[in-house]
């Protein structure tokens, strides 16, 4: 068993990256990993279909937090995926054998220590492998308070099932201890990339476009009583707002608790008043979330003139943030 300190957090790829750091000898919070890895984002792609339905997502694809965190701070970071599960086997118990702690995307669906009511079929999901005894694994989760035990074949199913976002066995590892090093010349770039992807994306699916874009959708919804598919996307996009990793709401708060700390490191009062800025613009996703919730269950009449202002205001809000979060961002170092 590795000496390893678990953390429970609010999203797990983030977690995950933090919680292997600070392993590694450098405790930075979750939050700040987020953010240096320039985490925050929006994407409605209605041609990637998840449970049938658009693909909605509030932050970085799955993947990029720790590939990014680990290209802008320069971490000894490995990643690796596999064609084959028995060469995937073979590999975690090896690292394990060294006293390394893994990191595991794995489908959250097939993990039997999340409680039943949580498991939906999501293969991005992101754990830590710290301890082997026999043919059981000692896991880190970050979605749970405590750590747990998982058998090998349950871990293998989980690491190699099929579908969107496929795992492929991936794992990552650090390679060898990392020293502190000063990151407030980062967190400029690091404002400066989420800034430019919001505002300037390269598709019309991302960004305050996808905002504008999803409003759009909605606004060409039959108004009266929904239907069985006009629920069904209602739910949806509250479930990959408010229940899938922490949403949308939840990643604006993760990203002004990032602002937050990165004002307290270059003592900058104008950057804690964009982390409370960003914190009402949380809110008002978290409203948005409510309004499609209460039309989908019959509790309000269905209105997509209502909804397309709601999905418009947001992007609107949105929109004005980044861009004098932007213009903040070339006053700091590095910026």
């Amino acid at each position: 068993m590795i000496d390893f300190q678990h953390r429970q957090g609010s999203h797990c790829e983030s977690t995950a990256a933090a919680s292997l750091l600070a392993h590694h000898g450098w405790p930075l919070s979750e939050a700040m990993c987020f953010g240096l890895a320039s985490g925050l984002s929006f994407s409605y792609l209605p041609f990637v279909k998840i449970y049938g339905m658009p693909l909605v997502a509030y932050r970085a694809l799955p993947g990029r937090i720790i590939a990014r965190l680990r290209r802008r701070l320069k971490l000894p970071l490995r990643m690796q995926q596999f064609t084959d599960s028995a060469a995937g086997q073979v590999r975690l118990d090896a690292l394990l054998a060294q006293g390394q702690p893994v990191g595991l995307q794995a489908c959250i669906y097939w993990l039997p220590y999340i409680p039943e009511n949580l498991r939906f079929h999501f293969n991005a999901h992101n754990l830590i492998i710290y301890g082997q005894q026999g043919d059981s694994y000692a896991v880190s989760d970050s979605v749970l308070e405590g750590t747990h035990r998982i058998a090998r074949d349950d871990l293998q199913r989980a690491r190699f099932v099929r579908g969107k976002l496929a795992p492929k066995g991936r794992l990552f590892y650090f390679s060898e201890d990392v020293a502190a090093q000063d990151i407030r010349g980062q967190i400029g770039p690091a404002i400066r990339q989420v800034a430019r992807e919001m505002l300037q994306p390269a598709l019309p699916w991302i960004g305050v476009k996808g905002i504008r874009f999803l409003g759009k959708q909605l606004g060409q919804l039959d108004a009266g009583i929904p239907t069985r598919e006009t629920t069904r996307l209602l739910l949806h996009i509250v479930r990959m707002q408010e229940v899938i990793g922490t949403g949308g709401a939840g990643f604006r708060f993760l990203y002004a608790a990032f602002l937050q700390e990165s004002a307290q490191f270059l003592q900058s009062e104008p950057l804690a008043h964009k982390a409370i800025e960003l914190t009402a613009i949380g809110d008002a996703w978290r409203q948005f979330a409510v309004e499609l919730a209460r039309m989908a269950k019959g509790r309000a009449p269905l209105s997509p003139r209502l909804l397309q202002a709601a999905a418009d205001g947001l992007a609107a809000r949105e929109t004005e943030f980044f861009r004098s979060l932007s213009a903040l961002r070339t006053q700091l170092p590095g910026g």
